[in-house]
């Protein structure tokens, strides 16, 4: 019977850690029954004896969980997995040569779905030691947000952990897209069409080439420079010569250049004549050495538009990488949305804790090889996905868990604090590690007798006659209306006991603590003394609760932002 009990224990230890610290009874019930069927027999008597060690297992933290089992049966911890899902090859790299791009619009600050994109370049550009350029995309000047500039380059910075090698700003370039206007209309590739939209778009379905498409080359030359004063919006327009019989309509005679004289938030009114993205993105990849690009399979239409230009430049184009669109339930990832929702005063800025915004997620304690570990789980792949916001966390919240874990240090923080006596607690130093694994983490220290502070939660739950434990401190018992001290142990806890709390010495040192939670609203509470050594922005985990980020110090209160389990 006693090897019975012994796997039991073990198999219980095993569920336990694979699902938060609870064992389940049908999981461990299985294993015993595969280990020994003679069991069989009697699988009411079994269960009891299962139930029994299970609530001595269940009230164990998950740490110490983790430490028996590898003690007695390192082989049934679930082996972390090692083998990360390898980027594919690069058609056509060459190490130390490849250059690649990421090209967000400056409406706001990057989020999830950017960061998505992002980080795959960035993954490819380690990958074979190229160079990675931000490009800011900022020629519709009715499109940009001035503070954008700065928040992109920013958040790229971040992700990348200073990976970006140059930044490019389309406006800074217009020179250079007007060149290859005048060259594609030197060689007859581009001209200036002044028709009427309506009557333009009529003539196009119809297959049938506008009388602007066979001007001479000195007639669209001096319509060109028309443009840069003459013409007002909407009454000329460059356009890339294709086929009007294309089977698609959109590649027929593609515009390439308009007049805007929208106030544009770098340039001011100085410019008025924009290329529009196929053209610019064309010139920019030439011009920049771009070998590899991955984008949105939206985008499939826009490179076939852009080989007209390369064709006729005789540029080679760089090799086009597509993947699937991912759509993200739950989360609201428009930027000019949040932008305007900021100025309403709904959320406090680009990183309030409920925004899907990497600077909000990284205040919040997000590690960046968390982002880029997922991108390299997803890889270049055609196939559409849909993801809930609760997936998606859920795959992030773990891989974020791996590297955050093994350093944080731990914590006791009371929310809703009330106060008990326990009667005849002896007075006493508790120590109490700083990470249950990790003793290079060192220790605190916290000075008790018999007033202590329990959570509202943990005190309403508090039954007579049951037996409870303070961490690391202290057994008690409800006996009528008072708190008694037990000199129960620790293996007769383990089997009698109700209930682990976490807790604080009645102390004049003890600090105010605030948490900001996932939707701003604030928990307030006590932290132990010990609280007071961390320097903002380290991360840290309070015992038994939750992972959180150290924000801000305002004298005794220290601000913490909440970030997962």
């Amino acid at each position: 019977m006693a090897d019975v009990d012994k796997s039991i224990r073990l198999y219980a230890l095993q569920n336990a850690i694979k699902y938060n610290g609870q064992a389940q009874i049908g999981a461990v019930l299985g294993k015993i029954l595969g280990e020994f069927p003679e069991q069989k027999k009697d699988v009411p008597a079994l269960k009891k004896r299962i139930e029994k060690i299970l609530k001595e297992v269940n009230v164990i933290p998950v740490e110490k969980q983790t430490a028996e089992l590898r003690e007695k049966a390192p082989e049934l911890l679930e082996k972390p997995k090692t083998e990360e899902k390898e980027l594919k090859d690069l058609p056509d790299a060459v190490s130390g040569k490849v250059v690649m791009r990421f090209a967000p619009s400056p409406s706001g600050a990057l989020h999830l779905g950017r960061a998505i994109v992002l980080s795959l370049n960035y993954l490819y550009v380690q990958k074979y030691k190229g160079k990675l350029i931000l490009r800011l995309e900022d020629t519709n000047p009715e499109g940009i947000f001035k503070e954008a500039y700065k928040l992109i380059e920013e958040d790229a910075q971040w992700l990348t952990k200073k990976g970006v090698n140059k930044t490019i700003i389309q406006s800074d370039r217009l020179g250079s897209y007007y060149d290859c206007i005048e060259k594609l209309v030197k060689k007859g590739v581009a001209y200036v069409c002044t028709c009427e939209q309506d009557a333009f778009r009529e003539l196009i379905m119809k297959c049938t080439a506008c009388p602007c498409r066979n001007l001479s080359v000195e007639e669209n030359h001096l319509r060109w420079n028309k443009m840069f004063g003459e013409f007002k919006p909407g009454e000329a327009v460059v356009r890339i010569k294709t086929d009007v019989n294309h089977k698609n309509p959109a590649m027929r005679d593609w515009p390439a250049a308009r007049i805007n004289d929208h106030t544009h938030p770098r340039t001011g009114t100085e410019h008025r004549v924009w290329p529009l993205m196929n053209l610019a993105v064309a010139v920019d990849d030439h011009e920049l050495g771009v070998t590899h690009s991955i984008r949105g399979k939206d985008h499939a239409d826009n490179e076939k538009r852009q080989k007209y230009v390369f064709d006729a430049m005789g540029w080679k184009p760089p090799v086009q990488l597509y993947i699937g669109r991912i759509n993200f339930i739950g989360m609201d990832l428009s930027t000019r949305q949040t932008k305007l929702d900021i100025e309403n005063g709904k959320y406090s800025g680009w990183d309030d804790i409920r925004l899907p915004t990497l600077r909000a997620l990284s205040k919040r304690g997000y590690q960046q090889d968390a982002f880029l570990r997922y991108a390299q789980e997803m890889g270049i792949s055609l196939t559409d996905k849909t993801v809930s916001s609760e997936e998606f966390f859920k795959i992030i919240d773990a891989f974020n868990r791996d590297i955050i874990d093994p350093v944080a240090k731990r914590f006791f923080f009371v929310n809703n604090p009330v106060k008990i006596i326990v009667e005849g607690a002896p007075e006493q130093t508790v120590k109490l590690q700083k990470h249950p694994s990790n003793k290079k983490l060192g220790e605190r220290t916290m000075k008790s007798s018999n007033a202590f502070l329990i959570s509202s939660d943990d005190f309403a739950g508090i039954k007579a006659n049951n037996l409870y434990r303070l961490m690391e401190c202290i057994n008690f018992t409800k006996k009528g209306s008072k708190l008694a001290f037990s000199s129960t142990t620790v293996d007769e806890f383990r089997e009698k006991g109700d209930k682990i709390m976490h807790w604080l010495p009645e102390s004049h040192e003890l600090l105010n603590v605030e948490v900001v939670m996932p939707d701003k609203s604030i928990v307030k509470g006590l932290g132990e003394p010990a609280l007071s050594e961390l320097k903002v922005g380290e991360i840290i985990q309070f015992e038994r609760r939750y992972f959180a980020r150290l924000d801000e110090k305002k004298g005794n209160t220290l601000i913490f932002w909440y970030l997962h389990k």
